[in-house]
């Protein structure tokens, strides 16, 4: 699809996944003029879900999670560059790149700055309390990790409970703290997070439901942490596993809509025909649910990154909505959880595959009489309920290999 408007200077703001997608769709879609890429990162775009498995265990090297190269794209990229402010009026980006400041001229603006680990709420933590977001951060908490090393995991999301596995697969001793009544309670519900709660616990996981953690203990570096029961757990390294935040603070002053990330249509529009956004950053339109959603997942940040490159080009008049279902996967020990759809705000949820004690089921969760979410553990089952979820199939819903 070639473009239908003539754009000469595009920047994209982000060198993550939605970032990446978009360099390579613009130059794809046939776009020939200027291209700027910004990372705050020094690394070349890489795939990020790694972190917390196969890198983080060494299964795969650095290199082996890199995206494809893009200087085969003429392309300009700003490594280790930060955008710190933005005019939409003058269709101007300031970035800081080092110690210096530069002012870049844009007439396209993807925006896909990505987010970060949030931190610890109740001030200064002590030494071996780690986040996870970055390749950095990875390796720093696998060169802490030995066979006799002690870890707490606080955090009891797809976060923490991937880190968890991958500790444990190690042979370290982990402790994973959540205050949800099950592990992924927040994504999936107490009723099938207890499955996956049951599942660390076959591992040997010592999983703590029910507390926060109140104080870190060691002074200067930590020897172990203070749960909210009461209870003290020893460890060598603490990781944070508490969710992101979406980088938007530079958007302070702006006329780019911020709430709970960069508020977008459904056609990833966030302020005029110039600026589009995608990734964790982004706040979209969803025209099946009905709201904005923001999904931190890499399969929506990948087609938001291309469908924000694409409506770029084609302006507004010619743009397409993104309404593909949402879709996500976590690897945790021998177990691929698959989620399609958003299963926020269910009044049901029932296995209608299978059974949970073997470990092999299919589950669906409705509301108000309709399918919204099927969550599944069997390989590539959720692709089958996708017409149902996009066509807001009655409750429970039917496989389409099934419909006649």
């Amino acid at each position: 699809m070639a473009p239908t408007r003539k754009l000469n200077q595009v920047v994209v703001v982000g060198a993550g996944v939605a970032g990446a997608m978009a360099v390579h769709t613009l130059r794809a879609q046939g776009y020939d003029g200027d291209l700027t890429m910004v990372g705050d990162e020094w690394h070349a775009p890489y795939h990020r879900p790694a972190l917390s498995k196969k890198l983080l265990t060494g299964e795969v090297h650095r290199a082996g999670i890199d995206m494809a190269p893009q200087n085969t794209l003429d392309l300009r990229v700003l490594r280790g560059a930060r955008a710190v402010g933005v005019d939409t009026r003058s269709c101007t980006l300031e970035i800081r790149d080092g110690g210096r400041y530069e002012t870049l001229d844009y007439d396209g603006l993807v925006l896909a700055s990505g987010a970060v680990a949030r931190q610890w709420p109740k001030g200064p933590v002590p030494e071996g309390v780690l986040t996870l977001r970055t390749v950095e951060d990875c390796f720093a908490l696998r060169s802490r990790i030995g066979r006799r090393t002690r870890v707490v995991v606080v955090g009891g999301g797809f976060i923490g409970t991937e880190v968890a596995a991958s500790l444990n697969s190690m042979g370290v001793k982990v402790t994973l703290v959540s205050r949800g009544n099950a592990l992924l309670q927040t994504a999936l519900g107490a009723q099938m997070g207890s499955h996956w709660t049951d599942l660390h616990r076959h591992h040997g996981v010592d999983v703590r439901l029910g507390v926060e953690v109140d104080a870190f203990l060691g002074g200067g570096r930590v020897k172990g942490v203070r749960l909210s029961d009461g209870s003290k757990v020893r460890a060598d390294l603490v990781l944070l596993g508490l969710g992101v935040e979406p980088v938007t603070e530079w958007l302070r002053g702006s006329e780019i809509p911020v709430d709970n990330g960069i508020v977008c249509d459904a056609r990833g529009f966030a302020h005029g025909p110039s600026v589009v956004a995608a990734g964790d950053v982004a706040c979209w339109w969803h025209p099946l649910y009905q709201r904005h959603l923001r999904t931190e997942h890499w399969e929506q940040a990948s087609r938001q990154g291309i469908t924000a490159a694409r409506n770029l080009l084609l302006g507004p008049d010619g743009a397409e909505e993104l309404d593909a279902v949402p879709y996500f996967w976590s690897d945790q020990y021998d177990t691929k959880l698959q989620l399609l759809g958003v299963p926020e705000g269910y009044d049901t949820v029932e296995v209608i595959e299978g059974g949970t004690d073997d470990g092999d089921f299919t589950a669906a969760y409705g509301r108000e009489g309709k399918t919204i979410a099927v969550l599944s553990t069997t390989p590539g089952r959720v692709n089958d309920f996708r017409d149902a979820l996009a066509e807001g199939a009655a409750f429970p819903p039917v496989r389409s290999a099934q419909l006649v």
